[in-house]
Formats: structure tokens, sequence, C-alpha cells
């Protein structure tokens, strides 16, 4: 009977190869096993399509029991914010996307103020995610942070409205900001390449920062550079949203059907909704990166700078700050009018005496 031989270990790889060029392939199945998160924040004003677009853009319902308030409530409507989580699997990569809408943003007759929820919330997922890192537990950390904010601009009027303005700047250093153009289908396309060169302007104008897309790297293929360019060129994204099917040239498609015609959602002639779904997947990584070495660590230093206080919100602060001076003017305009009204008193005792004097003598 013979014996059996011991299995012998076998080199998989040819002589003189080390093996660690296969580092990324261990990457990418660690990470395809873990899933992926993502958050992503949308703000404009009701009636753009917010919802249709993120449904359009995911292939899912995330809002199936919503209910449109009519305008009465909306008068003294506050902005809320609504998180919905929804995990999407394709091809055995899962991605846990989060949803941040902000219903009730520019309803109210007074928008003031409207978006202090909007950057509270931002901050405090910012305030989370530093407690749990520094926490003694940081192997489940749950990433929270908003990732990109889609800014939903309207077609209707002749570039961005000061609440635009005021909004974007208010977070630009907090989140990636990608504009975009809603209901694109109202504008011709003449009109909305010049709406796209004004706003583009006016975000020059007033030093708002947006994402920028990084550039191809040289040693990638021209296919790539080109998309790139494209999706540089798009900027803002004026976009259609649909979540019907219709039939156009003998196939069923995404789209909006109108007497004259049909309007494609995923037809790049139509409209920018391919270029910004592509844009949001291909460069997903780098807005993660971004919000992690960029915003998270402004965020991070600031707090540690406070001494571990907690960072309140700088047009907070701002207002603060002047409510207080106005006070301290109007204490000492006070205290000003109490010593002239003491010294004219003073000055008209003073002028009684020294007449009764005259009159004794």
């Amino acid at each position: 009977m013979s014996k059996q031989q011991p299995a012998q270990f076998i080199n998989p790889e040819t002589p003189g190869y080390v093996g660690f060029a296969n580092l990324p392939n261990q990457v990418h199945r660690k990470s395809v096993k873990k899933g992926f998160e993502f958050t992503l924040m949308v703000v404009g004003e009701s009636g753009l399509g917010k919802s249709t677009l993120i449904n359009s853009l995911f292939l899912t319902d995330l809002y199936p029991e919503r209910v449109i308030p009519g305008a009465a409530e909306k008068i003294e409507r506050t902005v809320q914010i609504e998180a919905s989580t929804v995990e999407i699997e394709e091809r055995g990569v899962k991605l846990r996307l989060t949803v941040v809408d902000t219903p009730g943003y520019g309803d109210a007759i007074n928008c003031r103020d409207c978006f202090r929820t909007i950057i509270s919330y931002i901050d405090e997922q910012f305030e989370r995610y530093l407690h749990d890192e520094s926490g003694l537990n940081r192997r489940h950390i749950i990433d929270n942070r908003v990732h990109c904010c889609f800014y939903f601009i309207s077609p209707f009027g002749h570039g961005l409205k000061p609440l635009d303005v005021a909004f974007m700047k208010a977070i630009h250093n907090k989140v990636n900001i990608v504009p975009v153009i809603a209901k694109a289908d109202t504008l011709t396309l003449k009109e909305r390449e010049r709406l796209k060169k004004r706003i583009l302007d006016e975000i020059e104008e007033h030093s708002i920062k947006i994402y920028h897309l990084p550039d191809a790297e040289s040693d990638e293929d021209e296919d790539f550079k080109e998309q790139t360019r494209l999706l540089k060129a798009s900027i803002p994204f004026s976009v259609v949203g649909s979540n019907q099917l219709i039939e156009a040239k003998g196939k069923k498609v995404r789209g909006r059907l109108y007497p004259w015609g049909v309007v494609e959602v995923e037809n790049p002639e139509h409209n920018d909704f391919l270029k910004l779904r592509t844009m949001l997947i291909t460069h997903m990584q780098d807005l993660q990166e971004v919000t992690q070495d960029l915003h998270y660590e402004n965020f991070r230093s600031e707090r540690l700078k406070r001494g571990g206080r907690k960072v309140e919100n700088e047009d907070m602060n701002k207002d603060q700050i002047l409510l207080e001076k106005e006070a301290e003017l109007r204490r000492m305009q006070e205290m000003i009018a109490r010593m002239q009204a003491q010294m004219q008193m003073q000055m008209q005792a003073g002028d009684g005496d020294s007449s009764a004097h005259g009159h004794h003598v």
C-alpha cells in the first residue's frame, strides 16, 4: 500500500514575481464585500422635480407616501430634514444610499433663516462622525456625512436668485455643491446655454465654490479624458426627470410625452441627465475623498482650535455679535442721556441758587 504524498505548496506566480501587484484585487474584493456608503442632499424650491429626479437616477421609489402640502400650510412652514436610506445592489456591488431631502426650503414668505436647519444638519453629521472616530469602538462607524449636494435652480428666472446665492455661500465650505437646472424641457437650447453661462458668471462673481471635477490623469485612456471634458463643460447640469415609460420609435423609454413629441430622459441630446448620473457614479469616490480631506478636516481643525467646544453656525455667531453690539450701543446712549439730564438739572439748580443769592443782596 503506497503512502499518500503530502500536498505540496506551489508558487502560483512565475519566478521573479513577488505578487504585490495583486493587492488592488484584494482591496477590490474587500470593498465589494463591505459595500459602499453615500449620502446625497437635494435642496431647492418645491415643485422643481427633485424627488422625481432622484427616483430616476437610482431607479427606485424613495418617496412612496409623500403628501404635498397646500399653499396655506406653506406660509408658516419651516424647513424639515427627511433622510431616506435605501440599499441598492447591482451585479453583486452593494450601495447604501441615503438621500437627504429638505421640504419647505424657500416656501415660506420670509426665507431669511430657512437654511439654518440644513447647515445644522450638515454640522451634526460631522459632529457625530468626529464623536464616533474619537470613541473606543471605531470598527463600524456609519458615515452619514453629506458627500454631495444637488442644488436645484429654477429654469424660470434669469439666473440665480438672492436666496440661491446666500444659501450656496453659507454651505460651500461644508459640502460639495453640484448646481442643477431643473425642468430643462421648459427651455429652448439657446435659452439653456444662455442660462448656464449666466449662472456660471454669477457663481464666479459671488465667489461661490462649487464642486470641480478632477482632471483626468495623463495615463487614462482618451475616451475617459473626453468624457471628463464633456462633463466639465456641462456644469451646471440641465436635467429632466421622469419615472414613466413611454413608447418612442418602437422602443420603451423613460420620458415625458408632449403633444409635439417625447422628451427622453436618458437622451444626451435632450438634456444632461445621463451626464449628471455619470458624474455622480464615476466621481463618487472623489466626492467622498473631498468631503473627508477638505470639508471634514476643516470642521475638525476648527473644532480642535476651539478646544473641543461645539462649532456653532458662523452666521448665527455674527448675528449674535451684532445684536450684542446694538444692545451695548443702546445702553451707552441711555447712559449719556441720563448724564445729560443730570447735568441739566444741576445747572438749573445752580442757576436757581445764584438768582436767590442775588435777590438777598
